[in-house]
């Protein structure tokens, strides 16, 4: 199954992408809007700030591409950075505005909390909405891995799917419709992220289920 992979000149793509070659799916990198053609799928990994992912965005032609591809509730998974840029806005890029699918602000970790920032390592979720079927054979409470200072603060907290707690609680995951993305690394969470990654690729495309690996516990 072809899934495409954002290439916005700063993500995570090495990583993502032998995640998916582990899984058999077939990751096709995307650096223009003529490169969404024949997906069944979209993966958009996140590595760096805000508002120099939106200029790579604006400046690839990908802004309108990929606002069109959510709107139409393609299948989509977000990643770190990935899922914040769904929203209006962030603390980190005042300036910048957000593809803005959904309506809320991305916001920085208080210092108040006298915790370490960014929150860097293994952290455990609370799933909220336990129909998603990212969560399908997964733990109970499965502990992944999270490199950030920012998080979305969504305004509906219905699409909110899992969340974890540092200092606070706060929207490590949202779903709604076929978009899903995640405040954490699937790719650097070990077999929990490959499950996790594989049970996105089912949901996109459930005839695949005869072609793509599954990961070793």
């Amino acid at each position: 199954m072809p899934i495409g992979v954002i290439d916005y000149e700063a993500g995570n793509l090495r990583s993502v992408t032998n995640a998916l070659n582990l899984l058999r799916a077939e990751p096709r990198i995307v650096r223009e809007a003529s490169q969404l053609e024949g997906l069944d799928a979209l993966i958009f990994p996140g590595v760096g700030a805000f508002g120099d992912c939106m200029y790579h965005l604006q400046k690839q032609r990908l802004v309108e591409p990929l606002r069109q591809w959510l709107l139409a509730d393609r299948p989509y998974l977000g990643i770190c950075l990935g899922y914040q840029l769904l929203f209006e806005g962030s603390e980190e890029s005042p300036d910048t505005p957000g593809l803005g699918v959904f309506k809320g602000q991305v916001v920085r970790f208080s210092d108040e909390n006298r915790l370490k920032i960014p929150h860097m390592g293994w952290n455990n979720l609370k799933i909220l909405q336990k129909e998603d079927p990212l969560w399908g054979g997964l733990p109970k409470a499965p502990f992944v891995y999270f490199v950030h200072s920012y998080f979305p603060r969504p305004e509906d907290k219905s699409i909110v799917s899992a969340t974890a707690d540092y200092g606070e609680p706060f929207a490590a995951s949202i779903r709604s419709g076929n978009i899903a993305a995640t405040q954490f690394h699937p790719e650097k969470s070990q077999s929990v992220g490959l499950n996790l990654l594989r049970n996105f690729l089912l949901s996109a495309c459930p005839a695949a289920v005869g072609s793509l690996a599954s990961p070793e516990p």
